[in-house]
């Protein structure tokens, strides 16, 4: 199964969040996605001005290992995995600190924490959905509690591996996760309470009793000498944004996978232009040898013969190549990706980016792009420029399963995509717009000049076949939203 998430990363850049989930009893899976982009004829993207050197470099992609799925009331229990896990992987340590012992040590500290970010982002989805506000209450309780354990039992290790054997650098692995799980518990219950203030599901008890629990969490991040949020910092808060962000690439690192990219098809298109040449060479040298049989060698006729058969080869052999290269286009892609982890082979990803003629652009996918009344008539005349961008993917189960010990749906693929080079040719994000005033007179009105760019993406696994349409809004100012259709 495909799911698939899109929104705005950054001012200038969209994520596209795919998450390709393996079948259990299924020994290897394959995925397709196909993603159909309409950019509008004016702002001047094609072919010639837009190649694959350019697509690719708007392109960022990370791959990595689905979340492993807890209730976040089965991490709060020190009897459940993972936190059993974890607090063996301590106390082995504490006991003998071998190299694999310190390497899987670290591992689960980072597996635990992670684990805990995603549990906590799905309960609190959870609450934000739930409409009965007596069960919006009983749940903000709940989380309160499972969160107090969480800490709790997290920070009730430290007497395990407090002891000589252990020093200073082996302690710091174990702050760090201290210092991050504190973060995300303060953070997502800061966004908890925002969501339920828009709603207006949050009572002012339930209030008050989240923000004592992240008063508490601040307060021990006082304690232990972890920055915090500063109302009037002279810097702004710049060595905590940084530090947040390197907590955050040290814990969620064990979920990052291996990867090394290569041309696809390098060999086949390599047997393919040695047709190529072979082909002209065949002609070459029939023309040759037919004119040098008929009027012999150091003639004039045999002179130009060789003249004309050497121009034609190298015509003939560069549209050989050129009807070779669309050929292998179809079958084979721009780049394979190999991918692993802990030296097993997890699976690998292709993708190649092509524009498409709208001719070749299948029924549904034009149904899904639904261009209204004017615009068709418009297309007619400026038609849209469509790029197509195909991945496939295969992961295999076994290797999966092997390359750790927590249950692993799949794999995601975080594709960054900047639409900087889109914004070249736009005009002035503001238009002036006339209105009739009071007294006779006319009042000047400021309006948006936004730009539409249609996604169709193509979701395509056994028996999944799902079309999905975004449109970005933008303007030279950048994004304004992703909408959903």
């Amino acid at each position: 199964m495909i799911e698939e998430l899109v929104k705005i990363h950054d001012k200038f850049s969209v994520e596209i969040k795919l998450g390709f989930n393996a079948r259990r009893k299924q020994e290897v899976s394959d995925f397709s996605v196909n993603t159909w982009i309409f950019i509008p004829n004016s702002l001047d993207i094609n072919r010639t001005t837009y190649q694959k050197t350019d697509f690719y470099r708007d392109l960022k992609s990370n791959i990595r290992l689905i979340t492993p799925v807890y209730l976040l009331r089965d991490l709060a229990n020190p009897e459940k995995e993972p936190f059993t896990i974890l607090q063996k992987a301590m106390s082995e340590l504490a006991s003998e600190p071998t190299r694999t012992r310190i390497a899987e040590y670290e591992y689960h500290i980072r597996m635990f924490v992670s684990i805990v970010k995603s549990s906590l982002r799905e309960e609190i989805h959870h609450i934000h959905n739930n409409g009965i506000s007596e069960d919006v209450d009983y749940l903000i309780d709940t989380l309160i509690d499972n969160m107090r354990a969480v800490a709790g039992n997290y920070r009730s290790l430290r007497r395990i591996i407090n002891v000589p054997t252990i020093g200073r650098e082996l302690m710091n692995y174990y702050f760090f996760g201290d210092e991050f799980l504190s973060n995300i518990l303060e953070q997502h219950t800061f966004k908890l309470i925002d969501g339920l203030n828009k709603t207006g599901n949050l009572s002012e008890e339930r209030k008050t009793m989240l923000m004592s629990f992240v008063n508490e969490e601040v307060a021990y991040k006082r304690e232990k000498g972890f920055l915090v949020v500063e109302k009037y910092s002279p810097d702004k808060n710049r060595e905590l944004v940084f530090r947040l962000s390197l907590l955050k690439k040290y814990a969620e690192n064990e979920l990052f996978l291996n990867t090394n990219q290569r041309r696809d098809g390098v060999w086949i298109e390599q047997v393919y232009l040695s047709i190529a040449a072979g082909l002209s060479m065949i002609f070459a040298t029939a023309v040759a040898f037919s004119f040098q049989q008929k009027y012999g060698n150091f003639t004039m006729p045999f002179f130009v013969a060789l003249v004309v058969s050497y121009m034609l080869k190298d015509r003939i052999k560069e549209l050989t190549r050129y009807y070779f290269a669309h050929k292998l286009g179809r079958r084979f892609f721009d780049h394979r990706t190999d991918i692993t982890l802990s030296e097993h082979e997890v699976g690998w990803s292709k993708e190649s980016m092509v524009f498409v003629p709208e001719s070749k652009v299948p029924a549904e996918v034009l149904k899904v792009r639904n261009r209204s009344a004017i615009l068709e008539a418009d297309n007619r005349n400026n038609r849209e420029k469509i790029i197509l961008y195909r991945k496939l993917v295969r992961l295999n189960r076994k290797s999966l399963n092997d390359c750790s010990p927590y249950p692993t749906a799949g794999m995601n693929d975080i594709v960054r995509f900047n639409v900087s080079n889109f914004i070249q040719k736009m005009d002035n994000p503001v238009v002036p717009l006339y209105a009739p005033g009071d007294n006779g007179v006319f009042e000047i009105v400021k309006g948006e000049k936004m730009y539409y760019i249609n996604l169709v993406l193509q979701l395509k696994n056994e028996e999944q076949l799902d079309y999905k349409r975004y449109r970005i809004v933008l303007n030279r100012k950048g994004i304004r939203e992703i909408e959903m259709f």
